[in-house]
């Protein structure tokens, strides 16, 4: 079980308790969702600064009259959802993931509402009739952006593709593509609403995760200089996509900068406060509303990766059966026939397959503490002696330097810091490691004899 993780099943969690409290979260969620959602369809309606936004392609896409039916069908769908939770914790989680989606909806249909423009053609179906009809009962045209159908569908896939066999499995996908179309096809929304309605649906995923606290609680200002000032440029960096995608007449293909600002503005404030456990990082992989809240930030520190050791892609043995080198492919460990793969990075995945793998956290270009570099050469200490080690991070030049450098000094490899450091640039020259870091591996070598 991951570090600061809850129980899979708490002790009072059996079957008929967890009913209990599914339904007491459904007696509560129902009549919220439909007493929220009226009252923001009634003040959107009110608004005559309700306005339209819709590309010009979008003319195109046909109406699907039979499509009311998977639309209509994601009602179901979460109120079964609640008997797929195994636990008392996931009963909450999934709960407080559907109940975020739909305040923070709400908000943004308050704050700027838009209006569907397309008109639906006659229906020659009594059956089809019937159910846009009770649709129209109580879905006005009014809350678009983001599409809290698409929100709700993202959670509840998340918490139906788990269960049963593949082919069940793929049933679900499956079903989930026709809702996800449906949205467009029973003319209900516009395109903008489904890439907003899916990243409110990601962001409730990363702000209730499956394991451990939520990032809100881990929330403490940083008082690192050196964090500060990442954040910054991150938010600078945020700041300028938002403006070019929102400059003028905001249209077209620059309104996709909008993700990449979200994602620079999510990694300035795990620098500013989140730390490197915002990135929800387990067992070596990212979560999939990382991967997709932070796609664009995740890609450009991949490739600048790949830019940085183009010309040194290869890891370097520093000693017998120890390497060093960035984040690898399943191809290279297989090549190296590792067995086991410590990973210092907080933002990149690392490959799965026949080796160990553990994970610690850092944030890149922020200097470790005595503390990151005491577990770090404990976990190179003990990984070392079960075969070949490789010690990665983005590039291999300073995270895992650093830690290196730290386990030479902790075996007894080395006897100074300018000795370890030496033995690193030896076989990998491009190292770097500033005075900040010489600054850090003093004082672990100076504890190391206080350090258990």
């Amino acid at each position: 079980m991951t570090r600061g993780a809850l129980p899979e099943t708490l002790p009072d969690a059996q079957p008929w308790q967890l009913l209990k409290r599914s339904i007491a979260w459904l007696l509560f969620l129902g009549p919220f969702f439909f007493i929220s959602y009226g009252f923001a369809n009634w003040w959107a309606e009110t608004q005559s600064h309700a306005r339209t936004l819709v590309f010009d392609w979008e003319s195109s896409i046909p109406f699907v009259a039979w499509s009311i039916v998977p639309y209509w069908s994601i009602d179901l769908l979460y109120g079964l959802s609640f008997l797929l939770c195994r636990s008392r914790r996931e009963v909450d989680c999934h709960a407080r993931r559907l109940f975020s989606a739909q305040i923070i909806a709400i908000s943004c249909f308050i704050v700027f509402p838009l209006r569907f423009s397309f008109e639906k053609p006659p229906l020659t179906d009594s059956a089809y009739q019937t159910l846009y009809t009770a649709l129209a009962g109580f879905d006005k045209p009014f809350n678009q952006a983001p599409s809290l159908h698409i929100a709700l569908l993202i959670i509840l896939w998340v918490r139906y593709v788990t269960i049963g066999s593949n082919a069940l499995r793929h049933l679900v996908n499956l079903w989930a593509i026709l809702i996800f179309v449906s949205v467009l096809t029973t003319y209900q929304h516009h395109f903008i609403d489904i890439p907003t309605g899916a990243l409110l649906g990601l962001f409730c995923l990363w702000l209730w995760p499956d394991e451990g606290p939520s990032p809100l609680a881990r929330w403490r200002i940083s008082a690192s200089p050196e964090r500060r000032r990442l954040g910054a440029r991150y938010v600078l960096g945020a700041s300028l996509c938002a403006a070019f995608a929102l400059y003028g007449e905001a249209q077209g293909w620059r309104l996709w900068l909008l993700w990449p600002a979200i994602s620079l503005l999510l990694v300035a404030l795990i620098y500013f406060g989140f730390g490197p456990e915002g990135f929800q990082k387990r067992e070596g992989r990212l979560g999939i509303a990382t991967c997709w809240i932070l796609a664009p930030y995740i890609a450009i520190a991949w490739l600048n990766s790949r830019i940085w050791t183009f010309r040194h892609p290869k890891p370097d043995e520093i000693v017998d059966g120890m390497w060093l080198g960035r984040m690898p492919t399943r191809k290279g460990m297989r090549a190296g026939h590792f067995e086991s793969l410590l990973d210092l990075t907080a933002e990149l995945s690392a490959p799965s397959g026949n080796w160990t793998i553990h994970n610690l956290p850092w944030l890149d270009l922020v200097t470790p503490d005595v503390t990151q570099l005491r577990l770090a050469a404990n976990q190179i200490e003990a990984l070392h002696s079960k075969g070949p080690l490789l010690v990665c991070c983005a590039l291999g030049f300073s995270r895992s330097a650093s830690a290196v450098a730290a386990w030479l000094l902790l075996s007894k490899r080395a006897c100074s810091v300018d000795a370890a450091i030496a033995m690193v640039a030896a076989h990998r020259p491009q190292l770097v490691l500033g005075r900040t870091h010489r600054a850090m591996l003093t004082d672990f070598h100076q504890a190391l004899p206080e350090l258990p």
